[in-house]
């Protein structure tokens, strides 16, 4: 049997911040959901690009040569290599579509790393 997923539902099972759950897989890649609220730590991935769409809120992805503003229903891929930080002024629920192998920090190891992610 294939089941539906309901993003809001796997959203209101958890409230902290910066701690990605996983809540599907296909093709060697995660597909995540996280909350986020405040600035993250400015890092990149060696190997991976990610997929950032807003679910809802507003994120601002920091670029060192730029800065984007995402909108609920927005989305931004951010190519390997390429230094970024999200920074969510008020609180932002993101799906996240990342190779398994991706650390949320990247290059950048601190107390927001999270390397053993719950399935939700």
């Amino acid at each position: 049997m294939i089941d539906k997923i309901n993003l809001k539902e796997k959203l209101s099972k958890f409230s902290d911040h910066w701690h990605p759950r996983i809540v599907g897989e296909l093709n060697g890649q995660h597909v995540k959901l996280a909350k986020m609220h405040g600035e993250f730590v400015w890092h990149s991935h060696d190997t991976e690009d990610e997929l950032f769409l807003v679910v809802k809120g507003r994120l601002l992805m920091r670029f060192r040569d730029q800065d984007v503003w995402l909108e609920e229903g927005e989305m931004i891929i951010v190519p390997a290599r390429v230094e970024h930080q999200p920074v969510a002024e008020q609180e932002v629920h993101i799906l996240l579509f990342e190779p398994v192998s991706t650390v949320n920090t990247g290059n950048v190891n601190d107390e927001k790393t999270k390397t053993h992610l719950e399935h939700i």
